[in-house]
């Protein structure tokens, strides 16, 4: 029922959406922040996309369920909605990791800029990640879900691990100025 519109147009738009979720987008992501020396907001976002990954993955090995071809093929039910140039897999569909790996960014994206206009784009862009999974027929309805809930939980736990953690507390060296000063004061008041 989620998949009856699929026109040319949407077929490419999703075939290229469905990217975002992908590992090596959530590391491109994390290499640009750390050339924006954004060293804390890009280890927080590593620590979600590996835990959320990690746990997907072990999810996946552990369920072994079959994705949508398979599953289709098994049941002997025609779906007529597979779209072509696309690599469908057979086994390991709950949870899709692409729907962790994009709502694992998205939220932490929207916890450490905080600005409400970019926030609503995150959600956007996690969302259409997601269906894309179900539209390209890679995963169903309960994968996304799960997937989502697991990115946004270990963004969540890993913003307030790192966002807390002694490692990152300011212990910068006062300034030239302030340091010169406080000699200053210091040898004025022996005298």
């Amino acid at each position: 029922m989620l998949n009856l519109y699929h026109p040319l147009w949407l077929d490419r738009f999703f075939m290229l959406v469905t990217n975002f979720g992908d590992g090596l987008f959530s590391l491109m992501v994390i290499i640009v922040l750390l050339l924006w020396r954004k060293r804390k907001k890009a280890v927080i976002l590593l620590v979600a996309f590996l835990s959320s990954g990690l746990i997907a993955q072990i999810m996946k090995r552990t369920f072994q369920m079959p994705r949508p071809s398979a599953f289709f093929e098994q049941t002997g039910f025609d779906y007529p909605y597979f779209v072509n140039d696309i690599n469908l897999h057979g086994s390991n569909s709950f949870p899709s990791g692409h729907t962790t790996s994009a709502f694992a960014l998205a939220t932490v994206m929207v916890l450490v800029f905080k600005k409400k206009r970019i926030s609503l784009y995150c959600l956007c862009f996690a969302v259409l990640t997601g269906y894309s999974r179900i539209y390209l027929a890679q995963h169903f309805l309960q994968d996304v879900i799960v997937g989502a809930l697991i990115g946004t939980c270990c963004a969540l736990l890993s913003y307030q691990w790192i966002y807390k953690s002694k490692v990152f507390k300011e212990n910068r060296l006062p300034s030239y100025r302030y340091r010169a000063a406080s000699a200053f004061q210091h040898l004025s008041s022996q005298d």
